[in-house]
């Protein structure tokens, strides 16, 4: 062990008297302001079956965050010695007195022990409950709410406990959480004509210095292909190893099926050396990957370029059931607004969890509540502290809100005062995990839609506090005062190609935009660097962030045009270092391979 086991002082009154009846001295634990466009509609069926988790205080988390950024930090003695899944667990396991209470106090309500799921760790304890008995238990009233565009969820706007538990209960979800999930992709269209397409690729190649052999086919200035990928971003004669203990995920949600026939023709097409190789498909909470219905875009792309990209380094897809609309006459429910409670602690609970996963799908910070969003946070950091990076695209957007549409945004506060805000992404804000954001041609530029801003939640790291601050420095005094939160910890960290990937879909050619593609491509890359720190006897990378922001640039292309519009202003600019828009840049994989300590 690295470390000392060491319980955090607990105030606990209540371990020296009897359980209070558990209708007493009730008071509000959380209550949210209700998102705009939001609509409630009918009471909640009484017996309706809903799973409630609770979730209860991580007892040394601190000690946790701690040592995940020794572990990540390239300039400390323990960089890269990273946490075992038992250390993590006795790190993060609640006081045992407040497992205790939380316990008696399901029983009181008639739950027997075998009634209840607990983590390895015990810090979430489940229990399925009819909603009228939940409305019982957490002194409040469950309704239908529905939104414009098509999502109904089973909601409260607040919950209480009994006084003497909030100390033992950090959360209860679902309650509170107005969330709605959507893939990080603004475009899918079938690709050009073959005569088009013929005419580029017989323009000469494009001189970019920074690139595998210091050019990039023509081609690619109109469709992005694996071969694109890794000319750009100086890859092209790199071949990974199967046999390293290395891995690779995505993750799928919202019933996104990623099709094998599409994922062959499409590496008959790109990765001739991939075909007849497959990914292992996960399923988490029900959640399928249907061959008899067509794949999807999402799904699709996700698969081909991140495992196309990386093979033959093994793949999995990760498939999370549970997406709306809502089917109340069901009686239970089979839809979530929050997959990632359901994935995160699945993977968490696997002794050896892919080295990279890659995540294409968020939402509007805002419309998570912030102790929900910050319980989520801390288990990407145990995901990180063993050794494992989770990379999110930045989002859509731009500095808006989820409508990609600049023009039809609306960027209001979610805080009672509808106040005009930048709206940051979760989880690309969560200052655990490194979010993409997006570019365009080459040589390369911002996308009008690269996700970046500030969060409004989790607060600036110290790893990039430096480089923060030398972009706010090169903005003119009162420059979107008031719209953003200055000190709150900004994204992306990186960036990459977001436009025109071809992918196959549905049997045929089809082009995808979106920072969807910037996640993906990224990871695919990290897969790559990984591979050569475990044939070479290193650990994974594990968590990015320290280190990348310690290079400062190095091994990096530096994306110094373009902007990310949105809430009626031109957004931030990409400009000379970090920047809300690219962040560090885009990737050279053979200049980071050498900074890793990799030689050839």
């Amino acid at each position: 062990m690295k470390y000392s086991s060491v319980w955090t002082a607990f105030a606990l009154a209540a371990s020296v008297v009897a359980v209070p009846s558990r209708r007493t001295d009730f008071r509000i634990k959380e209550s949210v302001a209700i998102p705009r466009r939001w609509v409630k509609r009918d009471s909640a069926p009484r017996d309706l079956h809903i799973n409630l988790r609770f979730a209860l205080p991580q007892s040394n988390f601190p000690l946790l965050e701690q040592l995940l950024y020794e572990v990540s930090d390239p300039s400390h003695e323990s960089y890269g010695a990273h946490l075992s899944q038992a250390e993590v667990n006795e790190l993060i396991a609640p006081h045992p007195e407040s497992v205790r209470q939380v316990k008696a106090w399901l029983a009181s309500y008639g739950l027997r022990e075998e009634d209840m799921s607990c983590s390895p760790a015990e810090d979430w304890i489940k229990v399925k409950v009819p909603i009228g008995l939940a409305e019982e238990m957490l002194d409040t009233e469950y309704h239908m709410w529905d939104h414009p565009e098509g999502d109904s969820f089973v909601l409260a706007t607040a919950y209480s406990l009994p006084e003497y538990l909030h100390e033992h209960v950090e959360l209860v979800q679902p309650t509170t959480l107005f969330s709605r999930l959507r893939s990080m992709k603004t475009t899918l269209h079938f690709a050009p004509s073959g005569a088009s397409s013929a005419a580029v690729a017989n323009a000469p190649p494009i001189a970019v210095p920074s690139a595998s052999n210091g050019q990039v086919d023509a081609s690619c200035n109109s469709t992005i292909t694996i071969s694109c990928i890794r000319q750009l971003y100086n890859a092209a004669n790199y071949t990974p190893l199967a046999d390293t203990g290395n891995q690779i995920a995505v993750t799928g949600y919202m019933e996104q099926f990623a099709s094998f026939s599409d994922l062959q023709t499409f590496f008959a097409e790109q990765v001739p050396s991939a075909v007849n190789s497959s990914f292992q498909v996960v399923s988490i909470n029900g959640g399928q990957n249907d061959q008899s219905m067509l794949g999807s875009g999402e799904a699709n792309l996700d698969t081909q370029f991140a495992f196309g990209l990386a093979h033959p380094i093994p793949p999995t897809f990760y498939s999370t059931g549970g997406s709306p609309p809502f089917i109340p006459d069901e009686l239970t429910v089979n839809n979530t607004n929050e997959p990632y409670l359901e994935w995160v602690e699945f993977v968490l609970q696997h002794p050896n969890p892919p080295t990279t996963i890659s995540t294409s799908y968020g939402d509007d910070e805002q419309s998570v509540p912030t102790s929900y969003a910050t319980r989520v946070c801390s288990l990407f950091a145990q995901l990180g502290a063993r050794g494992v990076t989770l990379i999110f695209s930045s989002g859509d957007s731009g500095v808006g809100d989820g409508n990609p549409d600049p023009a039809t945004q609306e960027c209001f506060a979610n805080d009672g005062t509808n106040q005009t805000r930048f709206l940051p992404a979760f989880p690309a804000s969560c200052p655990y995990v490194t979010a993409v954001g997006g570019t365009v041609q080459i040589p390369e530029v911002a996308v009008n839609f690269s996700g970046g801003g500030f969060s409004n939640i989790f607060s600036q790291p110290a790893y990039q506090s430096q480089q923060v601050e030398n972009f706010l420095k090169t903005l003119p005094n009162g420059t979107y005062a008031g719209l953003f939160n200055a000190s709150g910890r900004a994204y992306p960290d990186v960036s990459a190609q977001a436009v025109n990937f071809s992918i196959v879909f549905e049997g045929e050619p089809a082009g995808v935009s979106g920072t969807s593609c910037a996640s993906p491509t990224f990871a695919g890359l990290v897969a790559l660097l990984n591979d050569a720190r475990l044939r070479n006897g290193m650990p994974s990378l594990g968590f990015l962030n320290p280190m990348l922001y310690a290079l400062n640039g190095a091994g990096f292309n530096d994306i110094t045009s373009g902007n990310n519009p949105g809430c009626g202003t031109p957004g931030f600019n990409a400009t000379v270092g970090w920047d809300p828009v690219t962040g560090l840049g885009t990737p050279s994989f053979g200049k980071l391979k050498d900074l890793i300590g990799i030689t050839d």
